[in-house]
C-alpha cells in the first residue's frame, strides 16, 4: 500500500467527485493507461477505480467516483465523508485493460466508463496514433470531463447526450472502423453487449462495471492446501474459496469479490482451477472470490 493525502475533492458532474491523490512518502508507483487502484476507505470498505489522470505525474493519482445509491457504501462514503486532507491508503496499480499497439483507435465510453479511457486517448494521441473517441451519457450535466476533452481533443471527441440524441449508431461505428483498429469500451452492460455483437472480437476490448452473465457447473466441494503453512482448507459448495481461506485464517485481501477487480490474486501450485473471474487469469494464478477447483485439491502458495 501507499499512503496518500486528499489533496482535492471536486465534483465534476451530476453525482461524480474527482478525487486528486498526493503521494506522501515521495513519487507513486508508476501505471500505464487502462490500470486501476484499491482505496482502502475509512469505513474497512476497499474499492476500486480506474486512474484517470496522467502517467508522467508520479507525484499524485486521480480517481472519479459516480455515486450509486444501489452500492454496498463505497460511493455513498466517498461522497458523503471524504473530505480534502484525509489520508488514504492506496495499493500499487493493476493493470487488466493495457492498450495494446494498433494503427488506429476507436475509444468507447458510457457515463463513469470514461475514466480509463482518458490516459487512453491522451497517450494514443500523445503517440500520434489516429484516434477517436464516442462518449455517451444520459446528458451533459452528467457526463464527467467534457470540458476536459473538448478543449484537449476537440474534434477527435463525439460527445453524445442519449435522452436528446439516442444512443450512438454501434454498427455505423463498426462499418466505418480502419484495418487493424482497435476498440476499447468501458460503460454499462447494455452498451457493452451491443458493442460485442458488432466489433471484431479479436480487435475488442472491454472492461466491465459488474461480471457478465454466465452459467457455471454446480458448486462441488473441494480442499485447498495453503502450501507454506500446511494448512487443509475444506470448502463447502455453499463457500467461495476465499471465504473458507479467510475464516481458516489465511485472509486474501479482495476488492470487488464478483471477479473483475483481481485484488484478490494468488498463485496456484497444483490442481486445476476452474476460473469464473471476468479478467483472464494468467497461467497458475487463480482469483478465489468467484473461481473454484475443477480438481479435488487445489494447492495454493499461502
Amino acid at each position: 500500500m501507499q499512503q496518500t493525502l486528499i489533496d482535492h475533492i471536486g465534483q465534476v458532474a451530476e453525482d461524480v467527485v474527482s478525487l486528486v491523490l498526493r503521494g506522501t512518502g515521495g513519487p507513486l508507483a508508476p501505471w500505464e493507461p487502462g490500470a486501476h487502484v484499491d482505496l482502502a476507505l475509512p469505513n474497512w470498505l476497499t474499492r476500486q477505480y480506474s486512474l484517470c489522470g496522467d502517467p508522467a505525474d508520479r507525484e499524485s493519482y486521480r480517481v472519479a467516483v459516480r455515486y450509486d445509491p444501489l452500492s454496498r457504501g463505497g460511493s455513498e462514503y466517498v461522497h458523503r465523508f471524504l473530505r480534502q486532507g484525509r489520508t488514504l491508503d492506496v495499493s500499487l496499480p493493476r493493470n487488466h485493460f493495457p492498450l495494446l499497439p494498433a494503427p488506429e483507435y476507436l475509444f468507447l465510453a458510457g457515463g463513469i466508463g470514461i475514466t480509463p479511457l482518458l490516459p487512453m486517448l491522451r497517450a494514443a494521441t500523445g503517440a500520434g496514433v489516429p484516434s477517436t473517441l464516442v462518449y455517451a451519457g444520459q446528458s451533459l450535466a452528467t457526463m464527467p470531463f467534457v470540458d476536459e476533452l473538448r478543449s484537449s481533443h476537440g474534434e477527435r471527441v463525439r460527445i453524445v447526450a442519449t435522452r436528446q440524441q439516442g444512443r450512438p449508431d454501434l454498427a455505423a461505428l463498426a462499418s466505418a472502423l480502419a484495418p487493424g483498429a482497435r476498440v476499447y469500451c468501458c460503460g454499462p452492460a447494455s452498451m457493452l453487449a451491443a458493442a460485442e455483437e458488432v466489433f471484431p472480437a479479436d480487435r475488442f476490448h472491454a472492461e466491465r462495471f459488474h461480471p457478465k452473465g454466465r452459467v457455471f457447473a454446480p458448486n462441488a466441494p473441494f480442499e485447498a492446501v495453503c502450501a507454506r503453512s500446511g494448512q487443509t482448507v475444506q470448502v463447502t459448495p455453499d463457500e467461495s474459496l476465499l471465504d473458507a481461506l479467510s475464516h481458516a485464517g489465511h485472509p486474501v485481501a479482495s476488492g470487488c469479490r464478483e471477479g473483475v477487480c483481481g485484488s484478490c490474486e494468488v498463485t496456484v501450485l497444483d490442481g486445476e482451477p476452474e476460473h469464473r473471474d471476468d479478467i483472464g487469469a494468467p497461467t497458475g494464478r487463480m482469483y478465489p472470490c468467484v473461481s473454484r477447483a475443477l480438481s479435488p485439491r487445489l494447492v495454493v502458495d499461502l
